[in-house]
């Protein structure tokens, strides 16, 4: 009895030194702010902060601010404006006060758009934020949304950025990062790049009884006691207020929380109050960022669509500006380019993905976006106007020309379509420089289709001789391989391209029953064993019945064109009484079949789960648009076994590890997410099924599930929201079989191709000697793709990512002679100066860089020849 009263008495004893301990113990807290101007920042908000910080002089914040934000608070809120400015000047470490943790100029999620968007996201938005604040240094990032993807550490790394924080612990509505590791860990990107970076912990869990926050939101006394006890030193808690929240620091002076806690800058907490050196490494997979929106809601899809087309659009812009600005010595459009890249950037925000219904009539998200894009496109079209004009020539000849861009920095041997102008009659004859002639097919929308050979990031000529009697071709003579045609047996239409013979089933809804790959050693394609059809619609109507399919019902397949080069059927059927129309197209010589879908609603149909669709609830884990089984999905039975999934993200491909795409619930959300392409392959890698999509969107795939592509959703969203259909639904996607591996059967290159096809130009003018074709940028071997192409002052900027490639050096020629070549960051800083050989044409570097890394190289002093 005596022995165990000794024993109690020293433990707790024991414990009560332990707690001691802990007590006496620091804890930390990013407090600050996120928003701004088109989000949620108050005319006189910066004059509120301003008197938060005298009211508090420990207090010390991380902002998060759109950076248009400061042009209004400096015209609406000057006093409080330059209060800001003078507090915020002081930028070292220890001392400093204000630490702006993300310029991101549009706010963008990142993991949702191009890899060369996240770039522009950093270099406008440092750019416009030192306008106003010329001492300002970027050191760590944070976000208050689920703002990540893979491949940011060499981006953040490239800007000059030394550490980063994965946490986002108030703001989860959108998904948050995986739960992983201690108090530092190197996040390791795609590259190999290491990032030091504050995880959210292994130990933070979700919070109970809310679906957008985890237990570390506020130095509370679980969160921080678990970080303790699982060996973490110097725990951090993080919220950026919502710019608007009238509360100002955070922790209420102490009332309430762990304690002792002070108050950090991320930059000062990692170098002066934390473990310093990280004590894992982290491989961090896209698959880490679990993020869900409302995918499949029209409202969703019109922005992704639109925001993608825009991003197209300025890539080759530059690329065509570049070439007129070494080649004819035309002016740089950077106004237009600028402005161009600022509203695409806004139409990335966060809130446009995830709020796409907020703010007033005729002035949402979604409303904006379309404005913003709209500027967008309108800059480009004009910049590709001028660009073009300035390289077709000059004076007029008796034969037209069409000149061909490329963009891309590969030899493309494509289709191209131009518009027929008037008076060209039924046949044309298109030669090349050796008067070589192109066998072309004139469409029935008075277009005409011819292949293309274009140099890389360059143009070829052609010309046109109009009215030319050119003898048809029998192209429906058998032959096995020579040319593309269609048939008609047992009601069925058979299609045959040099690639592919494809049998559509009209009885079937027009869905495919046979995808046959005739050089890959006739390599069935679809299984004909799976309940589903293939390239079959079918969702769960749960207002009409249930699961519907557009199998259900026989379609009406019409032949649109028929020719040499191009087949083009159009399917038209119905699902639960909606009518749609396919349009499916097989080119000669071309891996990728092109289908278009369009659905005429009749009315706004309730097309999902069917939980909670009349009572929202957003603490409930559940939320009827997680579930992707129940959406309008375009499905793609394939005869592979043991199927892999490979998909791409900016400047990265993860192979999926998951078994499935599905989840219901908040707390086990899955990265779903497909920007570009999903490739299914067999255990082997010896075949394979690339999906390429025109908007970021969401995929279905699992052991016993087929490939599905997200279609439609329509029901109640977040914050109960109704995502109904007002408008047709529109989409864009291809096919692509192959043999191998995603990188060996080029995948990434058939999306950029997919992305950025063949532009050409109809033009009177007469090519010089030396400029019927011409290659501005040319990379040896394959596996590099060019980025961008932009042009500074007199220099000339090539980015260039190594998608599919090796790490061995490759050569990159320029055709002009320049005097410097120079590796260079993203912020500008010299990294290495290049060894350049000259011809008396052109200039080469050699460039090594790891698999999915990224250079930037810089020639000045271009001589135009």
């Amino acid at each position: 009895m005596r022995k165990k009263t000794v024993s109690n008495i020293l433990l707790a004893f024991s414990l009560l030194i332990t707690n001691t301990a802990i007590a006496q113990q620091k804890a930390y807290m990013i407090d600050g702010y996120h928003g701004g101007f088109w989000g949620h920042y108050p005319t006189n908000y910066t004059s509120f902060i301003v008197d938060q910080m005298k009211a508090h002089p420990d207090w010390k914040i991380n902002i998060e601010i759109e950076p248009e934000t400061w042009d209004m608070a400096k015209a609406k809120d000057e006093k409080g404006y330059n209060e800001f400015k003078a507090l915020f000047a002081d930028q070292h470490i220890a001392s400093r006060r204000i630490e702006y943790v993300s310029p991101a100029y549009g706010q963008a999620y990142m993991y949702n758009v191009s890899g060369e968007s996240v770039i522009r996201q950093f270099s406008y938005g440092i750019e416009a934020v030192k306008q106003h604040f010329p001492t300002a240094v970027f050191t760590t990032y944070s976000s208050e949304e689920p703002c990540y993807t893979s491949a940011l550490p060499q981006i953040l790394k490239s800007f000059g950025y030394k550490y980063a924080a994965l946490k986002n612990p108030n703001t989860l509505w959108g998904g948050y990062v995986r739960a992983y590791g201690g108090e530092l860990v190197n996040w390791i990107g795609p590259d190999g790049t290491a990032l030091v970076t504050v995880p959210r912990y292994g130990i933070e869990a979700l919070k109970p009884n809310s679906t957008w926050e985890t237990i570390g939101h506020s130095n509370n006394q679980p969160f921080i006691n678990a970080a303790f006890n699982a060996g973490i030193k110097n725990p951090v808690a993080m919220t950026l207020q919502d710019a608007g929240w009238k509360g100002g620091p955070l922790m209420g002076d102490g009332k309430g929380g762990y304690q002792p806690t002070e108050y950090r800058t991320w930059t000062d907490y990692v170098d002066n109050s934390s473990i310093k050196t990280p004590t894992e490494s982290w491989k961090f997979s896209q698959e880490d960022v679990q993020t869900s929106l409302v995918w499949g809601s029209q409202i969703l899809q019109r922005i992704a669509r639109q925001v993608r087309v825009s991003e197209n659009n300025l890539v080759m812009a530059e690329k065509l500006a570049a070439m007129a600005r070494v080649y004819k010595n035309a002016p740089w459009p950077k106004a237009a380019l600028d402005q161009g890249w600022t509203r695409l950037l806004l139409s990335q925000h966060h809130d446009c993905w995830i709020v796409p219904y907020n703010i007033g009539q005729g002035n949402t998200w979604a409303d904006k976006v379309v404005t913003w894009t709209g500027i967008t496109n309108k800059n480009t079209d004009s910049v590709v106007v001028a660009s073009t004009a300035a390289m077709i020539g000059i004076g007029k000849s008796d034969v037209l020309h069409i000149k061909v861009f490329n963009t891309l920095s590969i030899k493309r041997s494509e289709m191209v379509t131009v518009d027929i102008p008037k008076g060209w009659g039924s046949y044309v004859k298109i030669s090349d420089q050796n008067n070589h002639a192109i066998s072309n097919q004139i469409l029935k929308n008075r277009k005409i289709v011819f292949k293309a050979e274009a140099p890389a990031l360059g143009y070829i000529t052609y010309s046109v001789k109009p009215n030319a009697p050119v003898r048809p071709i029998a192209y429906k003579s058998v032959m096995p391989y020579g040319f593309a045609r269609v048939s008609k047996i047992a009601h069925k239409y058979k299609v045959e391209t040099d690639l592919y013979t494809v049998i559509i089933d009209p009885a079937k809804g027009g869905t495919i029953e046979s995808l046959i790959a005739r050089k890959l050693g006739n390599k069935e394609f679809v299984d004909k064993t799976d309940d589903r059809r293939f390239n079959e619609l079918r969702g769960n109507f749960f207002k009409d019945g249930g699961f519907k399919s557009s199998a259900d019902n026989a379609a009406e397949v019409t032949i649109l064109e028929e020719g040499p080069v191009q087949i083009k059927l159009q399917v038209k059927g119905s699902i639960s009484n909606n009518p749609f129309t396919q349009i499916l197209t097989f080119t000669q010589g071309q891996k990728r079949i092109d289908v278009s879908l369009k659905i005429d609603w009749t009315g706004n149909q309730g097309i999902g789960n069917d939980y909670q669709q009349n009572k929202y609830d957003a603490i409930s884990l559940r939320k009827a648009f997680y579930d992707d089984r129940d959406k309008l999905l375009t499905l793609f039975p394939l005869n592979l076994k043991g199927q892999k999934v490979y998909k791409n993200a900016p400047f990265d491909v993860t192979e999926s590890k998951l078994q499935n795409t599905f989840f219901n619930s908040w707390d086990s959300i899955k990265n779903n997410v497909v920007l570009n392409w999903v490739d299914i392959t067999d255990a082997n890698n010896t075949y394979g099924m690339a999906m390429l999509t025109d908007h970021t969107t969401n995929y279905a795939h699992g052991t016993d599930y087929p490939l599905g592509l997200d279609v439609a959703y329509s029901g109640v969203g977040l914050w109960g929201r109704n995502y109904s259909l007002k408008y047709p639904t529109e989409m864009n996607y291809a096919l692509v079989p192959h043999a191998g591996k995603w990188d060996k059967a080029g995948i990434w290159t058939e999306s950029t191709q997919f992305n950025e096809p063949l532009k050409a130009v109809v033009t009177e003018g007469t090519p010089q000697v030396g400029e019927w074709s011409r290659s501005l940028v040319n990379v040896l071997g394959s596996g590099l793709e060019v980025s961008s192409v932009t042009v500074s002052g007199d220099d000339l900027l090539i980015r260039l990512f190594n998608a599919e490639g090796d790490n061995q050096p490759k050569k990159i020629t320029l055709d002009g002679l320049a005097t410097k070549a120079e590796l260079v960051a993203l912020n500008g800083d010299v990294i290495q100066k290049l060894a350049i050989t000259k011809t008396t044409t052109a200039t080469s570097v050699n460039v090594a860089m790891p698999r999915f890394g990224l250079r930037t190289v810089r020639f000045s002093g271009i001589k135009r020849l």
